[in-house]
């Protein structure tokens, strides 16, 4: 990246921009969609300054996965969280909140899942398995709180849901109720999870 004559380097700030400029690109374009040549034109940066950050295209995909998922799972842990300690609440919002991402303008999809479906091995495969992990991990807290018998289970049915509805409301949601489909059965599930 180009800095003005007098200004000191800051190797910090040059790698989050360097980030923040290829995670959109991926998303927009999808891993294999752009070169590293076109890839550092279009973030600024000299493919020498890339490598010395990232080590390769794949260093730079990996951490820009990373990154996206600890924003995503911070997001929606943040919503649980502000819905007060009513499972049933907590799963409402979560499922309320995708729906207002879906709508987004630009809305391609999970990045993650859709880099793991572009390229079926690490780094993007590994990332997949990790992010798919921390939202069941959310999801199965919610489960616990409500005291079902089978937490893990109605952990994964849920992340089920979520997925399913991401991927619908991607390719083939045209009146736009993908989340609120989603959150009615995800209800539903930990309602008849409860009883038991």
């Amino acid at each position: 990246m180009p800095v003005p004559k007098g200004t000191s380097l800051d190797p910090d700030r040059t790698r989050a921009a360097l980030l923040a400029s290829a995670t959109g690109i991926l998303y927009e374009r999808g891993l294999d969609g752009v070169g590293v040549a076109e890839l550092c034109r279009a973030v600024g940066a000299s493919k020498e300054t890339l490598y010395r950050h990232f080590g390769s295209k794949d260093g730079l995909v990996e951490a820009a996965l990373a990154a996206r998922s600890d924003r995503v799972v911070s997001w929606l842990t943040e919503t649980v969280e502000a819905a007060g300690p009513d499972p049933e609440a907590q799963l409402g919002a979560l499922f309320d909140a995708l729906g207002d991402w879906y709508a987004e303008p630009g809305f391609r999809g999970c990045a993650i899942v859709n880099a793991a479906t572009q390229r079926h091995v690490p780094p993007a495969r590994t990332a997949a398995d990790r992010h798919l992990a921390r939202y069941r991990a959310l999801l199965m807290e919610i489960a616990e709180r409500a005291r079902v018998s089978e937490p893990a289970l109605l952990g994964r049915q849920l992340l089920i849901l979520l997925e399913g509805a991401t991927v619908v409301a991607d390719h083939h949601d045209p009146d736009g109720r993908a989340a609120q489909d989603a959150k009615q059965a995800g209800l539903a599930l930990l309602d008849r999870a409860a009883r038991r």
